[in-house]
C-alpha cells in the first residue's frame, strides 16, 4: 500500500516551548493517513518527525530553536560512567531491593520528579506538534469506499481540530524539563587535598599481604613470591579485567535465585487487534495519566483516553514483515517494562528499515529513583544491537531532535558516538565536529564541502504522485487542470521538503 499524505504547509510565528518566544517557531507539516516504513525512514533522514499521525519538519533557518535530527551508533556505543551507575542501580534494586540514595550531582542524566524528565526522548515530539489543521476534506472521505474507512476519516477529522490546543498546552510544560549538569565540588564537600586519597578495603588487604610475604621472604628467592610482592600497578594487567563490560553484560547480569524483584520487557505492536496490546491498554493508559499529571502537571481533562490514543497509539506506519527483516516486523510498538507483574514504564518506538526510532517514554513517578529515562534509552540501544544481528542494515538509534540552544535538550549528545543531520545537504556529521559551530551560531550547515548539495532533492516535480478525484496521476497531468498559482507553490514546497524519491512513491492528496 502506498503512503497517502495531506500537506498542510508552513506554519510560522507561534509559541516556542523551549525558549518561551511567543512567535519564534516555524515548521511545515502534513497529515499522514498511511505511511510505509521506508517512506518514513527516508523522511526522518530529511529532518521530519512524527507525533501521532502528524508529520512535521522545523524550518531550520527560521525557527528560534533549530532542531537537528540526532542518531546514535549503537554498534560502537560504550556506556559512560553515569550510564553504568544507572544500570548498576537497577541491578541492585532487582537483586536486593536496595534503593540508592547517592549524590546525584555526578549523574548528569539522572531525572527526578522535581526536575521532570531529562531523558524523555519523545517530549520534544509531543511538544512540537503545532498543526492548525482544518477538518479533512469531504472529497477524501468520499474516495474511501468502505464504511470502516469513512469512520476512520471522521475520527481523524476530530483529531486534527484539537491539535493546536494540544501544542499550546504541551508547549507550556517544556520549561519544567531540566537536566542535571556536572558541577564543581561545593565548599566543604569537595576533595580535601591535604589528606591522603581514600583507599578501598581490597587495596589495603593486598598491601598487608604484600608486606607479610616480604617479611617471610626478604631475599625474594622464589619467583612466585616476587610476583606477588610487586605493587599491582607494576604487574601486567589480566586480560579478562582489562576488557570493559559490554552494555549487554551490564543489563543482563544474572540475578540470584532469591532476587527481590523481577523485571520483564515486552515488545507489543501498537494495534487494538493485538491481544496483548488490548489486554494491557487500560493499565498502560492509567500509567500515562499518572505520569502526565505528576511530571508535566497536566490537569486530568487534558490527558484523557482520546489524547493518549491520538499521540501514542495512533500511528500512520503500516506494519510490514520481511524475510530479511526483524522477527517482530517493522512498524510502531510499545516496549512495556513489567516489574513484579505491573507496568512501570512504556517506551513508544518505531522499528524502521535502518533504525529504531524513539517516539516517547512515560513511566511511574514512584520509580523515578531508578532513572527510567536513562535506563530505557540504554535498553533501546541494546535492543537495536539485537535487531542488527538478524537485520544487518538496521544499525542506528534515532533520538528525535537535538537542540543545542536549549540547555535542557542537550543531554541527547551524551550518547556517543552520535551524528547530527546537516539541514542543507542531509548528510550525517559526527556531533563532535558540529559542536564548535553550534557554539557560535544556532543555525549551522554541518557539511564542510561548500560545493555539496542535497543529492535527494526534487529534480523532476512533474513526476510527483497526486491523488485527485479518486485517481492517481503525475503532478504534470494534475497541473494542467489547475489555475490557482498558490496551488503550484504549495506542491513545489512539499516536493522540495520530502525529496524526489518520496514524492514519487507517496500519494499527495489534493482536493
Amino acid at each position: 500500500m502506498a503512503s497517502m499524505v495531506e500537506y498542510k504547509g508552513l506554519k510560522a510565528g507561534y509559541r516556542c516551548g523551549y525558549c518561551d518566544s511567543e512567535e519564534g517557531k516555524a515548521s511545515c507539516g502534513m497529515w499522514a493517513h498511511s505511511m510505509t516504513v521506508q517512506d518514513y525512514q527516508d523522511l526522518i533522514d530529511r529532518g521530519w518527525r512524527r507525533s501521532g499521525k502528524y508529520v512535521y519538519k522545523p524550518v531550520m533557518n527560521q525557527t528560534c530553536c533549530p532542531q537537528y535530527t540526532i542518531r546514535c551508533r549503537p554498534l560502537q556505543f560504550q556506556p559512560s560512567k553515569s550510564h553504568k551507575k544507572v544500570l548498576k542501580k537497577m541491578l541492585k534494586f532487582l537483586a536486593k531491593g536496595e534503593i540508592s540514595k547517592g549524590n546525584c550531582e555526578d549523574e548528569p542524566m539522572e531525572p527526578t520528579v522535581e526536575d521532570a524528565v531529562s531523558s524523555d526522548f519523545g517530549l520534544i515530539n509531543k511538544l512540537d506538534i503545532h498543526c492548525d489543521l482544518k477538518t479533512l476534506n469531504d472529497d477524501l472521505k468520499k474516495s474511501l469506499e468502505s464504511e470502516e474507512k469513512k469512520k476512520a476519516k471522521r475520527e481523524e477529522s476530530n483529531e486534527i481540530t484539537h491539535s493546536q490546543d494540544m501544542e499550546e498546552k504541551l508547549g507550556s510544560g517544556e520549561p519544567s524539563c531540566s537536566v542535571k549538569v556536572h558541577t564543581a565540588p561545593q565548599p566543604g564537600r569537595g576533595a580535601d587535598l591535604s589528606k591522603p586519597p581514600c583507599r578501598k578495603a581490597k587495596e589495603i588487604r593486598k598491601e598487608r599481604k604484600r608486606l607479610k610475604l616480604m617479611q617471610q621472604n626478604p631475599a625474594g628467592e622464589h619467583e612466585g613470591f616476587q610476583a606477588q610482592c610487586q605493587p599491582s600497578s607494576l604487574l601486567p594487567p589480566k586480560t579478562k579485567s582489562n576488557q570493559p563490560k559490554s552494555l549487554e553484560d551490564l543489563i543482563f547480569e544474572s540475578l540470584p535465585e532469591n532476587a527481590s524483584h523481577k523485571l520483564e520487557v515486552r515488545l507489543v505492536p501498537v494495534s487494538f487487534e493485538d491481544p496483548e496490546f488490548k489486554s494491557s491498554f487500560s493499565q498502560s493508559f492509567s500509567l500515562y495519566v499518572k505520569y502526565q499529571m505528576a511530571i508535566h502537571q497536566d490537569p486530568p481533562d487534558e490527558c484523557g483516553k482520546t489524547e493518549f490514543t491520538r499521540f501514542l497509539c495512533s500511528s500512520p506506519l503500516e506494519t510490514e514483515n520481511s524475510p530479511n527483516g526483524p522477527d517482530c516486523g517493522y512498524g510502531s510498538f510499545h516496549q512495556q517494562y513489567w516489574l513484579d507483574g505491573k507496568i512501570i514504564a512504556v517506551g513508544v518506538i518505531d522499528i524502521l528499515p535502518y533504525c529504531v526510532s524513539s517516539v516517547y517514554l512515560y513511566y511511574d513517578p514512584d520509580y523515578s529513583f531508578l532513572s527510567l529515562g536513562v535506563y530505557s534509552a540504554l535498553r533501546e540501544i541494546a535492543f537495536t544491537r539485537q535487531l542488527h544481528e538478524k537485520t544487518p542494515q538496521l544499525s542506528y538509534y534515532y533520538m528525535g531532535f537535538y537542540i543545542h540552544s536549549c540547555p535542557k535538550m542537550k543531554y541527547k549528545g551524551q550518547y556517543r558516538p552520535s551524528d547530527l543531520l546537516c539541514p542543507e545537504t542531509y548528510v550525517w556529521v559526527p556531533i563532535e565536529q558540529c559542536l564548535p559551530s553550534l557554539e557560535k551560531s544556532k543555525y549551522c550547515r554541518f557539511n564542510q564541502d561548500p560545493e555539496a548539495v542535497d543529492e535527494g532533492r526534487s529534480k523532476e516535480p512533474d513526476r510527483l504522485q497526486v491523488f485527485y478525484k479518486k485517481a492517481i496521476m503525475p503532478y504534470g497531468v494534475y497541473r494542467q487542470q489547475q489555475r490557482d498559482p498558490s496551488e503550484a507553490a504549495a506542491v513545489l514546497q512539499y516536493a522540495r521538503l520530502v525529496g524526489q524519491a518520496c514524492s514519487e512513491r507517496m500519494l499527495l492528496f489534493r482536493n
